[in-house]
């Protein structure tokens, strides 16, 4: 999965504890590559079209408490994977470091910005009328952005502009952040970090 000319843009991260297991492998200067399992069907889809559109190599395995709730392993997933992000990004400072996507699906339209800042925010704006997609909760999409804005040290707002089927916002959701990140995850070679205080974070 490693490419060895841009081995500073890799991170693995484990992290374990009583509720979950979770390992993360990411290159993002991959090419879409993804191996995803954490027994939450519809967030495995949801990891992979953010992944796909990111166009990032990924591999994510989480074993969790699902039997319980579905909480512990989203959130411990938002994490791990925002860890690894975070390990990948500010290895190199020459990055575009804003990103943004608007991204239809059907009747649905999500706007997702991304400043690689070092500091991590989340806006949050998107109702879901139900309380489950699959077997992941709803509630828990805002708590997996949450982890990861919040460990990957980036600012990210997230808006739904309009949508009435759940499964379609949340698709927009996770294309959209996937799109913009990969945007503001560019290298611009030969230019200094995108910050008049001389670095990012």
């Amino acid at each position: 999965m490693r490419k060895s000319s841009k081995a500073i843009r890799y991170s693995e991260i484990e992290r374990e504890t009583h509720e979950t297991k979770v390992s993360v492998v990411l290159d993002l200067d991959g090419g879409a590559k993804i191996d995803i399992g954490t027994s939450i069907e519809f967030f495995d889809h949801m990891l992979t079209l953010f992944a796909y559109h990111c166009g990032i190599n990924v591999g994510i395995k989480a074993e969790g408490d699902t039997g319980v709730d579905d909480h512990h392993t989203i959130e411990d997933v938002g994490i791990v994977l925002g860890q690894a992000l975070r390990e990948a990004l500010f290895a190199e400072a020459r990055i575009e470091r804003y990103g943004h996507a608007v991204v239809p699906m059907d009747e649905a339209l999500v706007n997702t910005t991304v400043d690689i800042s070092g500091r991590g925010v989340l806006v949050f704006d998107a109702e879901f009328k139900r309380e489950m997609l699959g077997e992941m909760s709803t509630e828990n999409v805002r708590e997996f952005f949450y982890a990861l804005a919040t460990n990957a040290g980036i600012t990210l707002h997230i808006h739904q502009m309009t949508g009435s089927n759940d499964h379609h916002i949340c698709e927009a959701i996770f294309k959209s952040f996937g799109r913009a990140l990969r945007d503001a995850a560019q290298t611009t070679p030969g230019r200094g970090p995108k910050s008049t205080k001389g670095k990012l974070g």
